[in-house]
C-alpha cells in the first residue's frame, strides 16, 4: 500500500472550525454524542452489524460537523496539558533549527542532485551541485515553497542521463497527486508542458528518460473523461512524451492488459535505449516484468507468480534478476536479453543466510557498475552492502556504521559507489566508496541535526512470540539507565508489506532520552527483515502473528524491567496504526496509552476505498471466506467491547489522505467513546490540509509533535 511508512515521518495537524451540531462545550471536556445508525451486512453467512457507517461520508455536512466537534474536544484536552508551553519551545527549537540538511541524493553526468531542507522553509526543495564536498556553488532547481500555503511538495525527481534536465513531480495538499514539470538544470527554468497525474497517492508513479534526453517514459493515469470517477486512480499505463510536443500527442507504450491495481516502475538502459518496466500487482509483493527492445517491441518475461522481484540492466547485454523462486531470501541470476529465459538464467549470487533487500522504489538496493555488483542485505533490521564481481565472486565492500541501515545505491564513475548510511546514533549521510582503494568518503550531502545522541546506547534483544518465534527488539536508552521497571518507555513497530524497519536517527529522541525514556523498535513479522518468509508469516490469513509479535515485545520490555505497564506507551502509523488498533483491542492491559496515526481499523470495509483495492494482495478480501474469517477475527473496529476500560488513545488523520481514508479513524473513535466511557480519553485530531503525512509542512509537523509529546508525558506521569 503506499501506506508503508514508519510513524516518524508522519506529520498531521489540526484545522479547527466552529460547528453548530453534535458538539459539546469545550470546557466540559466530554466527547460529542454520536448517533448510532445500525447497518447489517452478511459475509459468508455471518451477519455483522455496525453503528457508524454514516461517518464514512466525507462530504456530508453532518460528518464534517461531527469531525469539527471531535477536533474541539481534542483541543479542549490537549491545549490544557501540563508542560505544553515548555514542550512546544523545545520541539520547535529542534525541528525548526535553521540547519541545512540534504537527502535523496542522485548522481548523473558529474552532477549531484539532492533534496534540501532549510527551516523555516515549510517544504524541502531540489538542488544541484558539482561537488558533494563543497556546496558553496549549489543551485536551487525546484522550490515548492513559492506556493505560500506550504502545501505544495516534491514527491520525487528524475534527472536525465546527461544531467541537463530534471523531471520533478509536484503535488498539493497532501493528496500526492503529482504533475511533472521539467526544469533546465543550467538555468533552472521550466521546459515544455506540465504532464498531469503522473503520480497518485494510490498507485504511485515513475518516469525514466530516453538516453539522449529528448523525452521520457512515464506512468500515465486516466485523464478527465477517460474513466469513471471511481476509476481515476487505477489503470496505470506507460506512455512516452517527446519534449516540445503537447501531451495529447504522447505515445502509448504498454499497459492495456495491466491489472486494475497496477503500479509501475521504469528503467531505461542508457547504452542501448532498452526499457524495462516492473509492474506490481497491488501492494502484496507480486511482480511482472516487460522489456522493450531496440526494435520497439515489448516482451513480457516474468509473471506475477514467478517470484521474480527485481531486474536491472547490466553493462553488457544481460539483465541481473533478483528471484525468490526456491530461494525465499533471494538469489541473483544473469539472464541474456536475447533469450529473457529467467528459468535458464545463470545463478550469480546464490541464496545465503541473510535476505537480499528489494525496493519497489528508486531507493535502490542493487547497483551494477562497470565490473561490480553491489547488493544490500537485511540482517533482521539493520542492513549492509556486500560487493561481488559480475560473476558473483566476493569483492571488498564499503565500510559502514555499526547497527545501521544502508540504501539508495547509485553508480558513479567506473566501479565507485554513492550510498546512504544511518544508525540510531548517527544521522543519515551520503557516502562515496572508491572501489580501487577501498576508501570511504563522507560527503556534505547529509542530515545536520541540532542534537547528538552520543550518550545513548543501543542493544538488540529478542522477545519470544506466542508460537515461539524470536522477534528482534531494538532498545535505545541513555548510558547508565537502570533496569528497575520504572522508566517511561515508547514502543513502535510496523509489520507489513515486507517493509524493513531499519535503524535511523531521530532528533526528537533527544527529548525522550533527556526525560529518562527507553525507546524500543520491534522488527515483527509482516516486514521483510528476515526475507519473504518473514513477510508471508505476517500477511493475509497469517496477520495475527504480527500482533502477537508486538505483544511479545511489550511483554519483554516489562519482563526485563526496562519499564512497566503504567509507564509504557505505544505508537505507530498507517499499517502500524492497524497494529495499534489491534494491540489496543486485544491487549488493553499491556500499556498505559496509545498514539495511532493515519491508521486502518475497519478491515471489512478498507478494500472499498481507492487505495484499499491495492491492499487486497497484502490483507486479503472479504470475498474469500478464509480471508474474511481472518480479517474479521482481528479487525480492531469490530472487537471493541462494551464496558471494557481501554487505555487513553490519541488518533491523528488528514482529510486529504489518499492511502488510508480518514473515515477509518472517525469510526474507531466513535466506537471507543461509546463503548468505554470509563476508559480513554479517546481523542481524534483531523487536519484539513494534509494527507498521509509524507509532505506535511514544517509548522504542522511541529504542531503534531507537540501534541504527541504533551499527551505522552501527561499519560505516563513524566514532568517535562
Amino acid at each position: 500500500m503506499k501506506c508503508r511508512t514508519p510513524f516518524a515521518t508522519y506529520a498531521l495537524t489540526l484545522a479547527l472550525a466552529a460547528t453548530q451540531v453534535v458538539s459539546a462545550p469545550a470546557d466540559e471536556a466530554a466527547p460529542p454524542k454520536t448517533d448510532k445508525r445500525p447497518v447489517t451486512d452478511a459475509y459468508h453467512g455471518v451477519k455483522v452489524t455496525e453503528d457508524y457507517r454514516w461517518l464514512e461520508e466525507d462530504k456530508n455536512p453532518e460528518v464534517k460537523a461531527w469531525s469539527n466537534s471531535e477536533n474541539a474536544y481534542a483541543r479542549s484536552i490537549l491545549d490544557k496539558l501540563p508542560g505544553r508551553e515548555e514542550i512546544q519551545k523545545r520541539v520547535t527549537e529542534i525541528m525548526s533549527a535553521e540547519l541545512v540538511s540534504y537527502y535523496g541524493v542522485d548522481y548523473e553526468a558529474g552532477k549531484y542532485f539532492a533534496m534540501k531542507e532549510h527551516p523555516p522553509k515549510q517544504q524541502p526543495f531540489l538542488i544541484v551541485t558539482d561537488s558533494p564536498t563543497d556546496l558553496s556553488k549549489e543551485r536551487i532547481l525546484a522550490d515548492p515553497n513559492v506556493d505560500k500555503t506550504g502545501h505544495a511538495s516534491i514527491t520525487w525527481y528524475r534527472p536525465s542521463f546527461d544531467g541537463k534536465l530534471v523531471a520533478v513531480s509536484i503535488a498539493h495538499g497532501g493528496a500526492e497527486v503529482g504533475d511533472v514539470t521539467v526544469y533546465d538544470v543550467e538555468t533552472g527554468k521550466e521546459v515544455g508542458e506540465i504532464i498531469p497525474r503522473v503520480n497518485t497517492g494510490t498507485a504511485g508513479g515513475d518516469l525514466a528518460w530516453a538516453p539522449d534526453g529528448s523525452g521520457f517514459y512515464y506512468t500515465r493515469h486516466p485523464r478527465q473523461g477517460e474513466r469513471k470517477p471511481e476509476d481515476m486512480n487505477f489503470f496505470q499505463q506507460i506512455y512516452y512524451h517527446e519534449l516540445g510536443k503537447p501531451t495529447s500527442e504522447d505515445r502509448y507504450e504498454i499497459g492495456h492488459d495491466f491489472p486494475r491495481i497496477a503500479e509501475g516502475e521504469i528503467q531505461v538502459d542508457r547504452r542501448t535505449g532498452r526499457v524495462l518496466v516492473t509492474v506490481q500487482n497491488g501492494d502484496g509483493g507480486e511482480f511482472a516484468h516487460y522489456l522493450r527492445g531496440k526494435d520497439g517491441k515489448w516482451r513480457k518475461f516474468t509473471n506475477f507468480k514467478d517470484k521474480v522481484i527485481e531486474a536491472h540492466f547490466g553493462p553488457g547485454d544481460d539483465l541481473f534478476v533478483v528471484s525468490r523462486q526456491d530461494a525465499p531470501r533471494g538469489k541473483i541470476l544473469k539472464v541474456p536479453v536475447s533469450t529473457l529465459d529467467v528459468a535458464g538464467g545463470k545463478v550469480i549470487v546464490p541464496q545465503g543466510k541473510d535476505s537480499i533487500v528489494t525496493a519497489f522504489s528508486h531507493d535502490t538496493t542493487v547497483a551494477i557498475t562497470d565490473s561490480r555488483l553491489y547488493v544490500v542485505y537485511q540482517l533482521g533490521g539493520p542492513s549492509e552492502i556486500r560487493a561481488f564481481d559480475l560473476d558473483g565472486h566476493t569483492q571488498q565492500a564499503p565500510k559502514q556504521l555499526p547497527v545501521s541501515a544502508v540504501g539508495r545505491l547509485d553508480k558513479l564513475e567506473g566501479d565507485d559507489l554513492l550510498y546512504a548510511n544511518a544508525s540510531y546514533i548517527q544521522p543519515n549521510a551520503a557516502y562515496i566508496f572508491r572501489a580501487k582503494t577501498g576508501d570511504v568518503e563522507k560527503t556534505e550531502l547529509k542530515l545536520n541535526e541540532p542534537v547528538n545522541l552520543d550518550d545513548a546506547e543501543v542493544v538488540r534483544e529478542f522477545a519470544t512470540s506466542k508460537d515461539g518465534t524470536k522477534v528482534p527488539v531494538n532498545i535505545i536508552y541513555r548510558k547508565g539507565t537502570e533496569k528497575n521497571g520504572q522508566n517511561p518507555a515508547m514502543a513502535n513497530a510496523y509489520g507489513g508489506y515486507g517493509v524493513n524497519i531499519q535503524p535511523g536517527f531521530r532528533a526528537l529522541n533527544r527529548v525522550l532520552l533527556d526525560h529518562g525514556f527507553v525507546v524500543a523498535i520491534a522488527n515483527i513479522r509482516g516486514g521483510g527483515e528476515y526475507g519473504e518468509e518473514w513477510h508471508r508469516q505476517g500477511n493475509l490469513t497469517h496477520k495475527q502473528n504480527v500482533f502477537d509479535d508486538f505483544a511479545a515485545a511489550l511483554e519483554h520490555l516489562q519482563k526485563e524491567k526496562y519499564t512497566s505497564r503504567d509507564k509504557l506507551a505505544i505508537i505507530g502509523g498507517s499499517n502500524g496504526g492497524l497494529l495499534m488498533g489491534a494491540t489496543l483491542t486485544q491487549h488493553p492491559d499491556l500499556m498505559k496509552c496509545v498514539i495511532s496515526l493515519v491508521g486502518i481499523y475497519d478491515m471489512l470495509r478498507v478494500e472499498l476505498s481507492p487505495n484499499g483495492e491495492f491492499n487486497i494482495t497484502e490483507f486479503g478480501t472479504v470475498k474469500d471466506e478464509a480471508q474474511f474469517k481472518a480479517l474479521y477475527a482481528y479487525s480492531p473496529y469490530h472487537h471493541v467491547k462494551d464496558g471494557e476500560k481501554y487505555p487513553a488513545t490519541l488518533f491523528m488523520t488528514g482529510e486529504n489522505d489518499p492511502r488510508v481514508e480518514p473515515m477509518q479513524s472517525r469510526k474507531m473513535v466513535a466506537r471507543l467513546q461509546a463503548a468505554s466511557p470509563d476508559g480513554g480519553p479517546f481523542l481524534l485530531r483531523t487536519s484539513a490540509d494534509t494527507g498521509h503525512g509524507l509532505d506535511t509542512p514544517l509548522a504542522e509537523r511541529i504542531a503534531q509533535q507537540v501534541d504527541i509529546f504533551a499527551f505522552l508525558f501527561d499519560q505516563l506521569g513524566v514532568k517535562f
